[in-house]
């Protein structure tokens, strides 16, 4: 396959495949002349990082998250706790964005919002409330 036949399977950008390539995540061989040549086992591994990158993980998780799946001898243990991880991240994100939703509504709520130059979003903003 070439890379455009992997880039529709895969549902990743041509671009997105040359930097996974650049930077050691999957490795196509090469024809003679140059060009990329993808395995079945390419288009599973750019499969795999899509659905990983789609969950959130880092180039590093994946790229740790690459190496346990492809080593048989591998601990469930050690994805778990990348996992977990990955979800202790996940949820501290989520908080500190319900917490800017709540800070934020409250702002709302107290601006009047008409012709008045008084804004207590511009105040909060400014540190001057």
């Amino acid at each position: 396959m070439n890379i455009g036949d992997v880039s529709a399977r895969s549902g990743l950008p041509a671009k997105t495949i040359r930097y996974y390539e650049d930077i050691g995540l999957i490795k196509p061989h090469r024809s003679a002349n140059g060009y990329r040549r993808f395995r079945d086992s390419d288009l599973h591994k750019l499969a795999f990082l899509g659905r990983a990158r789609a969950l959130g993980f880092s180039i590093e998780d994946c790229r740790t998250l690459m190496a346990l799946y492809e080593d048989e001898t591998r601990a469930s243990a050690d994805v778990k706790r990348l996992a977990k991880e990955h979800l202790s991240r996940i949820e501290t994100k989520i908080a500190d964005l319900q917490s800017m939703r709540d800070t934020l509504t409250e702002l709302v709520d107290c601006c009047a919002g008409d012709n008045r130059p008084d804004c207590p979003i511009l105040k909060d903003l400014s540190g001057k409330l």
